[in-house]
């Protein structure tokens, strides 16, 4: 393997950094005993500027690249975002309804099936084997609004490595 730049992240598919390398786990790291990776990263992913500075934290996180996106949106090194579960809001669902056709006629039937519909109640019967004389339920007054409001995951399909960062190597140049 060739010699790493000074704070190059590489990913690893073990359980631990090589030497000379980092987990990027957010961890704090002494301005003293790192200054060349200090020159490079600063305090941009955290630390106090005078005595300590923070590797850049991926546990958990997709890596993106800054700038500007497709969308017109500027993403700036070192932010974060996102949300590993989110509540969708009806403000946000597609616009839709839900409407249940059923049969005008009497009901002579008492399981439902995919054959049948529903129908004019006869006691213990409510649906139909009959599929003319079909109308249109009125949705507000037949169906209730169901739904605990309770967030639900929102990560995408992932395969866990480890991103790690050279804390020693060759000094990149800028080009």
């Amino acid at each position: 393997m060739s010699d790493p730049f000074v704070a190059e992240i590489r990913i690893f598919p073990f359980n631990f950094a090589p030497r000379g390398w980092a987990f990027c786990n957010n961890q704090l790291m002494p301005i003293s005993q790192n200054t060349a990776l200090f020159s490079l990263l600063g305090t941009t992913y955290g630390g106090d500027g005078k005595s300590t500075f923070a590797l850049p934290g991926l546990q958990g996180c997709a890596p993106m690249q800054q700038g500007q996106s497709t969308t017109g949106t500027f993403y700036d090194l070192g932010q974060t975002s996102g949300s590993d579960t989110v509540t969708v809001l009806q403000s946000e669902m597609a616009s839709h309804n839900h409407p249940i056709d059923g049969n005008i006629g009497q009901s002579n039937l008492a399981t439902p099936s995919p054959a049948r519909s529903l129908a004019r109640a006869n006691p213990g019967q409510a649906y139909t084997a009959t599929l003319t004389n079909i109308s249109q339920f009125s949705p507000t007054s037949s169906i209730q609004i169901t739904g605990g409001s309770q967030p639900h995951n929102n990560l995408m399909p992932y395969l866990t490595v480890n991103f790690c960062i050279a804390l020693q190597g060759i000094f990149p140049a800028r080009g």
